[in-house]
């Protein structure tokens, strides 16, 4: 399959957005948002008082108490990324992720001129670089006359859908900790958990208090994808407010203010009133479903995938259907993310998106976009007692079990005989 067409490729031009809830907007944020639309006035650099003060009640009941002058807000998590990358590595540091990770993680880096060094995770999870792996990776890059600063990273993690156990996230902190890189843990998707009785989630900033700076974009769960706003948790002591104060300065330089109808929205959100945490919990429990029942389907055509636990996604390795694959042109994860895209009528974005191997076939499929429909039956998915028997939400699982049908039943056939 030759590409004609790069509308949405390329490196710049095209990094997936987060996986949307595919649900209309909550009525309260909306009107929250549009009796704000009036106000002509711009939000302060880094948050307003009411803002910060929502952001530091959400984070001390998650046991992580912070106070107003030690939390920022922008308008997203990549712009607080951006900022942090620069005020932690501007001068000359290096940047180590895990492989894969969040698609945005690694271009504020570059468009910095700062090396992204990608560390493998281990096969239990992604988003939390494999301990040994890390040492022997910011060995390499000092070796090489390289200077690590930053590790970013994430517990319940963006694209896997995975959340990393505790022991191996206290493994990988100690580890970080040693070599002297200072933390940054994308907690986007923390209140996303499908089982959070039986799946224990831990903040490395519970673990490092001094060293770990905690990013959360709203979009994660409590607003709508397209009402960009982030806030970011700064560490304790003289190095945390010495951080807090450059990357105030680096938003400041960059105008990267939320607007404010938004902010009045985001300020709502995070003191998670009953309408937020009642809509929160109960998109939770539905993508909990639907991505459950995806990743059957997805299992059951011969394609890998470990099971969700997080978020609205999950992160399916189609390499045991190569051969098949490779009869309809697809040699690669953009000629897959191509192929899969228009076949299945939604966005299926290649691993490469997220610094996996160009020649692994692994996509990013999301679960929002099997909630096609009206407004009202996309509500309905909500109060269903059986979301999955909905008609629009069954005929979208049966459009992906029939596309990795054919390519398991093409693989089948070329098989030789026994």
């Amino acid at each position: 399959m030759r590409r004609t067409d790069p509308e949405g490729h390329g490196p710049v031009r095209y990094g997936p957005p987060l996986p949307g809830d595919g649900l209309p907007v909550l009525p309260e944020l909306s009107a929250c948002l549009a009796a704000a639309a009036s106000r002509a006035e711009a939000q302060p650099l880094g948050g307003a008082p009411a803002l910060l003060e929502a952001a530091c009640g959400y984070w001390t009941r998650r046991g992580l108490p912070c106070a107003p002058d030690r939390v920022a807000a922008g308008p997203g998590a990549p712009a607080l990324l951006l900022a942090l990358t620069a005020a932690l590595s501007g001068d000359g540091g290096d940047v180590l992720v895990p492989r894969p990770c969040a698609s945005w993680w690694a271009p504020y880096a570059r468009l910095l001129g700062r090396p992204v060094f990608y560390v493998p995770t281990p096969a239990e999870s992604g988003g939390v670089p494999d301990p040994y792996a890390l040492l022997e990776t910011v060995r390499r890059v000092r070796t090489e006359g390289g200077d690590p600063r930053l590790l970013v990273l994430s517990v319940a993690d963006d694209p896997t859908a995975t959340v990393a156990p505790p022991e191996l996230l206290h493994e990988t902190v100690e580890a970080a900790a040693a070599e002297g890189l200072h933390l940054v843990s994308d907690e986007t998707w923390r209140d996303t958990l499908h089982d959070p009785h039986q799946t224990v989630l831990l903040s490395p900033a519970e673990m490092l208090p001094d060293r770990v700076t905690v990013v959360t974009d709203l979009a994660g769960a409590l607003l709508p994808v397209g009402w960009p706003a982030a806030v970011a948790r700064f560490p304790t002591g003289a190095e945390g407010e010495r951080l807090h104060a450059r990357v105030l300065d680096i938003l400041t330089a960059l105008g990267a203010r939320i607007a404010a109808p938004v902010a009045a929205a985001a300020g709502y959100a995070l003191d998670e009133p009953e309408p937020v945490t009642e809509r929160r919990e109960a998109a939770v429990r539905l993508h909990a479903r639907v991505a459950a029942a995806a990743h059957s389907v997805v299992v059951a055509a011969g394609a890998l995938a470990r099971p969700p636990q997080a978020g609205r996604h999950l992160y399916v390795d189609l390499g045991p259907l190569r051969e098949a694959l490779a009869e309809q042109g697809v040699a690669d994860a953009q000629e897959l993310e191509d192929f899969l895209s228009a076949r299945l009528g939604m966005s299926a974005p290649g691993g490469h998106r997220f610094g996996d191997d160009l020649g692994a076939l692994r996509v990013r499929l999301a679960t929002g976009p099997l909630l096609h429909g009206t407004d009202e039956e996309r509500t309905e998915c909500l109060t269903s007692p059986s979301p999955l028997e909905l008609p629009q939400v069954h005929s979208a699982l049966i459009s992906l079990r029939s596309a990795l049908d054919d390519l398991r039943d093409d693989a089948q056939r070329r098989e030789p005989p026994r």
